[in-house]
């Protein structure tokens, strides 16, 4: 368990409370909500210690061992009963208000990325481990610590003011957002749901958020229906015949057959889709082949990834790469091999609950600060959980205001610093909303 000491705390967050402080609004329905201003402020510098605390130590899915310990320790302070070792680092812990109510569910991610952290901060990452095979640095270049931190800060004003709630909330830390670490494992949100997190608490909604680069700190983003997509992660295996290098026709080239299916395949996306209608990106990030200048290998490997808003214009994609891949290395005398895992279903938020929460983001943003974002072809698998229930998913601005944001380091860059205030709005915001769904406001 992390214990800060009051003077040492006190110290530590001077600067940073200086740059987070309340972004509590008066909306132009009144002022903030008194219970979420008072529970927010009161809860904020642990947030700021946390979350710095967090990214300090960051680690890769399905090894958040400590930090699935701080997130415990803590729901076991407030009372709670939390369970942990969930698929296989996940904890959950459910708050009971003192009436019958509705059940919600919030999440959090808390895995961090294979980056090298070049951020400069006092408190960056100089953590290393080992990532598929490859010696990597680790770096909570999402954002994920702010996600931790902000919902222990919402368990915790939940946690003071449960003899005023009605209902029942789940608080969801979860591991592996980023993918499994082996391609085609389950992982994360499905992992959780597969150990049977909702068998006895079938939540009425879940809400989550993200800390975002492409929006001002102060700015909340959202989108009815569809607004991120899935996220397929593909490996196109194409097996030739090895030769010497300087006889390329007494074998069969893998790495040539690998780059005329890696430009064929774009023909797909710009000539065979129709992308005003259906968004696509079909990208490779890896090519690995052959061990020396002068042998031309036996394979070639690609992986790369596959974004989509419908699930039939996925299976389209898929089955159209599949043959271009196939035919091109059946030109050459090759074979190809495509193997595709879902990583991630498209997240779309549900029309009525975010109609009806909408106006809690305002409360906690202020007037103008709550903005409708475009579709992102970034993915999140906070939808496996929100195609179980009706979900709702907000991002959290970071980038400061006056900065140019399409310059501001994004997430997953090492640069990438979220302005900290982000940890403020986060928790008013989703505490507003959690606590107008269990009062039942907008229903």
């Amino acid at each position: 368990m992390i214990r800060f000491r009051p003077a040492l705390l006190a110290l530590a967050l001077a600067p940073a409370f200086a740059c987070a402080q309340s972004t509590a609004p008066a909306d132009d329905t009144g002022a903030a909500d008194p219970r979420i201003d008072a529970a927010a402020t009161a809860v904020q510098p642990k947030v700021v210690a946390w979350r710095r605390d967090l990214h300090q130590h960051p680690e890769l899915g399905n090894q958040e061992t400590r930090t699935a310990g701080v997130v415990a320790d803590h729901l076991r302070a407030l009372g709670l009963e939390p369970r942990t070792g969930i698929g296989p680092t996940g904890v959950v812990a459910v708050l009971k208000g003192a009436r019958p109510g509705p059940r919600i569910a919030l999440r959090a991610d808390m895995d961090a990325l294979p980056v090298t952290e070049a951020t400069g901060l006092p408190f960056a990452s100089t953590v290393k481990s080992e990532y598929r095979g490859q010696p990597v640095g680790v770096m909570h270049a999402c954002g994920h610590d702010l996600h931790v931190a902000i919902l222990m800060g919402v368990a915790e004003a939940l946690a003071g003011m449960r003899e005023q709630l009605a209902g029942e909330v789940m608080f969801v830390f979860q591991p592996a957002e980023e993918g499994p670490p082996v391609a085609g494992e389950v992982a994360g949100a499905k992992r959780m749901l597969d150990a049977g997190i909702w068998d006895d608490f079938t939540p009425d909604a879940v809400l989550g958020l993200h800390v975002w680069s492409r929006l001002h700190a102060g700015q909340i983003g959202v989108r009815a229906g569809p607004f991120m997509a899935s996220a397929d992660e593909w490996t196109l295996t194409v097996t030739g015949r090895q030769t010497h290098g300087s006889q390329p026709w007494a074998g069969v080239d893998p790495i040539t057959v690998a780059a005329q299916v890696l430009l064929g395949a774009q023909a797909i996306v710009a000539r065979q889709v129709d992308i005003t209608a259906h968004p696509v990106v079909l990208t490779a990030g890896q090519l690995q082949a052959g061990t020396r200048f002068n042998i031309i290998p036996d394979t070639a490997t690609m992986v790369g990834t596959l974004r989509t808003f419908d699930a039939g214009v996925r299976q389209d994609v898929i089955d159209r790469f599949r043959s271009t891949a196939e035919h091109f290395a059946a030109a050459s005398g090759a074979t190809a091999t495509l193997e595709v895992a879902g990583n991630a279903p498209a997240t779309a938020n549900d029309p009525a609950l975010l109609q009806r929460l909408r106006p809690s983001l305002e409360r906690a943003a202020g007037t103008g600060n709550v903005v409708e974002v475009p579709r992102y072809t970034i993915a999140e698998d906070f939808s496996v959980f929100a195609n179980e229930v009706p979900g709702l998913y907000f991002f959290v601005g970071t980038t400061p205001r006056g900065d140019a944001l399409d310059s501001a380091p994004m997430n997953h860059s090492p640069l990438y610093a979220p302005d900290e205030s982000a940890l403020d709005l986060g928790v008013r915001a989703l505490l507003q909303a959690t606590v107008d769904f269990l009062d039942g406001a907008g229903a």
